[in-house]
C-alpha cells in the first residue's frame, strides 16, 4: 500500500515539471516558462513497495488557454540504471530523503503496474490519502477473448518500446500478440477514445476554473492498428 507523507518536496515537484515539460515533443506551450498547477491525478502501488508511482495532471497557466498534461511519475530512492534521459529531476523529502523522479513512461515498475490496472489486477488509489480507492478512476477492461495477454510478475520482464508523438507517449508492450497503450498526454474531456481499442482508463481532473472534467488517460490497443 502506497502511503502518503504530507512533508516537504525541495524542490517541488512542480518546480521541477516547470523545468522538464519545455523539452517534451507533445508540449503545448508557446515559448514563455510553463506555470503547471496540480489539477488531478491518482497513485498505484509497487507490489514491492520500493517505488512510488503517482498519475499527476497539471495544467500550465502560462498559455493562453491552459492545457492539462498528464504526467506519469515513479519516485525512487536510488537512480534508475540507463533511465538517465528520463529523469524529471530530484528533490529531497521530508521523510524519505533523496528520491530520483522519472518520468514514469520509461520506469519498468510504473509501466508493469498501468498494465496490471489495464488488466484489472491493479487498484487505483487516491492521489492523496493513504489507503483510499479512488472509484472516479475507471478502467473499461479488454473484453474476454480480444487476445490481450501482458506478461505479468516481475516487471523486468516487461519487454517494452517509448516512442513519443505529438500529444501521446506509446508503449509497445510484447505480448500475445503485441500491444500499444497510448498515454495521453495533452488531456481532452470526453467519452470514449476514437477508433477501434482493447480498454481503456478514464480519470478526472480539474480545469483552473474549477470545472470538473473527465476523458481517456490510456487507450490500449492491437499494435498492429
Amino acid at each position: 500500500m502506497a502511503v502518503i507523507h504530507h512533508t516537504t518536496m525541495s524542490p517541488g515537484k512542480l518546480e521541477l515539471l516547470a523545468s522538464w515539460l519545455p523539452s517534451q515533443p507533445w508540449y503545448a506551450g508557446d515559448g514563455n516558462r510553463p506555470e503547471p498547477v496540480k489539477a488531478g491525478g491518482f497513485r498505484l502501488d509497487d507490489p514491492d513497495g520500493e517505488v512510488g508511482i503517482e498519475f499527476m495532471v497539471v495544467a500550465d497557466l502560462a498559455a493562453d488557454r491552459p492545457v492539462a498534461y498528464l504526467v506519469p511519475l515513479g519516485y525512487r530512492g536510488a537512480p534508475l540504471e540507463g533511465a538517465d534521459h528520463a529523469l524529471v529531476g530530484t528533490s529531497e523529502h521530508g521523510v524519505l530523503g533523496t528520491r530520483w523522479i522519472y518520468d514514469g513512461t520509461h520506469d519498468p515498475v510504473v509501466v508493469a503496474q498501468l498494465l496490471a490496472l489495464l488488466q484489472g489486477r491493479a487498484e487505483p488509489q487516491a492521489q492523496n490519502d493513504t489507503g483510499v480507492h479512488d472509484r472516479s478512476v475507471v478502467p473499461v477492461l479488454a473484453p474476454a477473448g480480444s487476445g490481450a495477454v501482458f506478461p505479468a510478475g516481475d516487471p523486468g520482464d516487461v519487454a517494452t518500446s517509448v516512442t513519443q508523438g505529438g500529444d501521446a507517449t506509446f508503449l509497445c508492450v510484447e505480448g500475445t500478440p503485441d500491444v500499444t497503450v497510448e498515454v495521453r498526454r495533452v488531456l481532452r474531456p470526453g467519452g470514449a477514445p476514437d477508433g477501434e481499442s482493447l480498454g481503456h482508463v478514464t480519470a478526472g481532473w480539474r480545469s483552473p476554473d474549477g470545472d470538473e472534467l473527465r476523458g481517456p488517460f490510456l487507450v490500449l490497443r492491437s499494435a498492429q492498428d
